[in-house]
């Protein structure tokens, strides 16, 4: 009995005493919107935002939506993967037979092939750049509607036989859908006439800045720096295409730029992101030129216009304020900021802008684009660039006429290669940023 008391008042004793019992805190429970609203805070650029935001909520695709940013997106985890193909990557989600065509609205038979890829079915095959596809799976491919039945045919098939009309031939080609990554460089010589003495000029278009194309390895750099070196004894005026070309990867353009550069700064970018400890952080960082790539000598121009964005941008400042090379063309979108890309709390992924890009001589471009130093006023912009090539390095060209162009007015190149929308984008090391949100929440 002596000892049931000892240890009630022992019991009272404790209670009584704050300094040894405390209520338990309970560690909230994770939440997609709280890593997102986290997130956020911790790095979205436009911090004049933030106060706005709710830290309570349910949907993390609401939560982006309040946003003025339109570059700063949330990608639900059913989409995820596809958008990280997308971004990374030129495969063709779905598989493909590896074509592009010219859809010629007022030929019996639209549908030419504008491009094949080497590495597809239908470059194995042997089908010939420029043939007019006249059927597919049996089914006539003329009049109005022949692309809208074709591309049907394409999207629901993995069996496709074609029969392609070139040189009065006719040729049924029996192809099956594989998974296919769609080249990002393209090489076109335009202008030629060896007999009169024109040596023609070579455009090299760039369709976008990706890890993994028909390089796998080393992407559209690879693709470029493989050209380049195999064409060092080409002495021909060579134009770098960028026009419509939205974007893409950092590290990807500007170790392209940098096969143009000798020295100096190739960009500069403010950034809004984490240190090892998990605190916000403003820092500037540039990147820098190697000297020694097969590019920093040639004659080379840059063509590009309104649709040329973000990292096409950060390409061009980094050629054109560094070297000799001019930009011809028309002022190009006007996207300075980037985005850090992550796989979030629930696998979904969270595109956020959290730098702003400067030229290598400290100018923002942001919503004002890039300047050309010719501006192109003509329909027909190889023309147009051939005229500069004419005008800068004295090459000799014919007269000029749209039927020389690679693309007129009554054509267009139908791109069933996925695009990245827009963005220069650096993926983040998702593990580091959900290991700092668990801490958070301790």
């Amino acid at each position: 009995m002596f000892l049931r008391i000892i240890l009630a008042a022992t019991l009272l004793c404790l209670l009584g005493c704050s300094d040894f019992i405390h209520p338990v805190k309970s560690t909230p429970e994770p939440t997609e919107y709280s890593f997102n609203y986290w997130l956020l805070q911790k790095i979205y650029l436009y911090e004049d935002e933030l106060p706005n935001l709710s830290e309570e909520g349910d949907s993390a695709k609401d939560l982006y939506a309040t946003l003025k940013d339109p570059f700063t997106t949330y990608t639900p985890p059913a989409k995820s993967e596809e958008r990280a193909t997308q971004i990374s990557t030129s495969k063709i989600i779905g598989g493909d037979i590896g074509l592009r065509y010219y859809n010629i609205t007022d030929a019996a038979y639209p549908i030419y092939i504008a491009r094949v890829y080497p590495q597809s079915p239908a470059g194995s095959a042997g089908i010939p750049r420029f043939g007019n596809i006249l059927r597919a799976n049996g089914i006539e491919l003329n009049g109005e509607r022949a692309f809208a039945t074709y591309d049907s045919i394409r999207n629901y098939s993995k069996n496709i036989d074609l029969v392609v009309a070139y040189k009065k031939d006719t040729t049924l080609y029996k192809l099956e859908k594989e998974i296919v990554y769609a080249p990002t460089v393209f090489v076109d010589t335009l202008f030629d006439d060896s007999t009169n003495g024109y040596p023609g000029i070579v455009f090299v278009s760039i369709e976008g800045f990706k890890d993994s194309t028909a390089d796998r390895k080393n992407g559209t750099y690879g693709e470029l720096k493989s050209y380049l070196d195999s064409t060092i004894s080409d002495k021909r005026v060579r134009v770098l295409d960028l026009r419509n070309n939205p974007g893409g990867l950092v590290r990807q353009c500007l170790k392209m730029a940098d096969l143009f550069v000798s020295k100096g700064t190739l960009s500069t970018r403010h950034s809004r992101s984490l240190d090892a400890d998990g605190e916000t952080y403003h820092i500037r960082t540039s990147e820098i030129a190697k000297s020694g790539d097969v590019g920093e000598s040639g004659k080379f121009i840059i063509l590009a216009n309104r649709g040329s964005a973000s990292a096409s941008e950060i390409f061009i400042a980094a050629v054109t304020e560094t070297t000799d090379i001019p930009f011809v063309g028309n002022t190009t979108y006007g996207k300075g900021v980037g985005q850090t890309t992550f796989f979030t709390y629930n696998g979904a992924l969270a595109t956020i802008t959290n730098f702003e890009f400067l030229t290598p001589k400290g100018n923002s471009y942001h919503k004002e684009g890039i300047h050309p130093k010719y501006e192109c006023s003509a329909t027909v912009y190889e023309n147009c660039a051939a005229q500069i090539a004419n005008k800068i390095y004295g090459v000799q060209i014919p007269n000029q006429n749209e039927s020389l162009a690679k693309k007129s007015a009554e054509i267009s190149e139908q791109n069933t290669s996925s695009e990245s929308k827009g963005e220069a984008f650096i993926w983040a090391d998702s593990d580091f940023y959900l290991k700092h949100f668990q801490k958070s929440l301790r």
